[in-house]
């Protein structure tokens, strides 16, 4: 089978890369990125690595397009971040496409593809099947880059045409230095908390564990009490760390599916009928302003002092 992979971030040819050597795939990829920062991507699985140094979607949409229609795939691929899967959703619509998101253990059947995503909060996992060619986004963190770092695939710049979007303003999103993804210890806050300066209660908390704070949707997308980099959930990060801290968080389905790996999960909230109680190896049925304190002097107690 034949795949054409997408992604806005050149890191993500690793990640295609990994599914094109697992599955033996003829591969092809478009990429957004400088010729030097794709190169470093540039893994030999791939036959041909297509790329520009900016599009919008809609230019990433027509360059992906006429990819389509000259490569002829069998499957369209992306990591699953917000901008490759709206392309990906708009080159499905046009080519009539069936599209599976968030998908993981991709099966090659005759004609057809069969996938897996998780479902009901990530508690049960559902298999989907289509005929292709079919689109799809797949999951962060299940194909990891060919353990052969050999590099050659052919470099070819592409010229998006003119987009037609017109921007109105720029706002230049603060940028965090947070890697949730690779933290062994997190900290997650949610509306429990009242007060953006309450939440250094969790920072302290994190810093006396050597933990990175995160946060659930109405806290960075609300709120906007933290940046984007700390939002856990299925429309931000999903993270695999060794102990995950809910404090005044729910439990809605969209955030705990993306902390469902964790080794160790603890909740701390006020309402005991809270769902976040339901995936929890640890619960605290307490108001996190009088508990998150006495935790924290506690540790401080047993650090030494930290």
């Amino acid at each position: 089978m034949r795949m054409l992979g997408f992604t806005y971030n050149e890191e993500g040819l690793g990640e295609l890369a990994g599914l094109a050597a697992a599955l033996g795939l003829e591969a092809y990829a478009l990429a957004v990125g400088s010729r030097d920062s794709v190169a470093d991507y540039s893994y030999s699985v791939f036959k041909r690595i297509y790329y520009a140094p900016r599009m919008s979607t809609d230019q990433a949409f027509a360059v992906i397009s006429d990819l389509y229609d000259k490569i002829k795939p069998d499957m369209i691929v992306a990591p699953s971040l917000k901008d490759n899967t709206t392309v990906l959703a708009m080159l499905a619509s046009n080519k009539k496409l069936a599209m599976f998101t968030e998908a993981f253990g991709i099966v090659l059947m005759e004609g057809k593809i069969r996938a897996k995503r998780r479902v009901m909060g990530g508690r049960a996992e559902a298999y989907y099947e289509a005929s292709t060619p079919i689109a799809l986004t797949i999951a962060r963190g299940y194909y990891a880059p060919p353990a052969s770092s050999e590099k050659g695939a052919g470099l070819e710049e592409v010229k998006p045409p003119a987009s037609k979007l017109t921007i109105l303003s720029v706002e230049v999103k603060e940028k965090g230095s947070v890697d949730l993804e690779s933290a062994s210890i997190v900290v997650g806050v949610g509306r429990g908390f009242r007060r953006k300066e309450d939440l250094r209660l969790a920072e302290q908390l994190a810093s006396l564990l050597n933990g990175v704070v995160g946060a659930s949707r109405p806290i960075v997308a609300d709120y906007g009490w933290l940046s984007e980099d700390r939002w856990i959930g299925i429309s931000g990060k999903k993270i695999k760390p060794k102990i995950y801290i809910a404090i005044g968080i729910s439990g809605a389905p969209q955030h705990m599916a993306a902390v469902m790996d964790a080794e160790t999960i603890v909740a701390i909230n006020k309402d005991k009928n809270a769902p976040v109680f339901q995936y929890a190896d640890y619960g605290v049925v307490a108001d996190l302003y009088k508990f998150v304190p006495k935790l924290i002097e506690k540790l401080r107690e047993k650090l030494g002092g930290r």
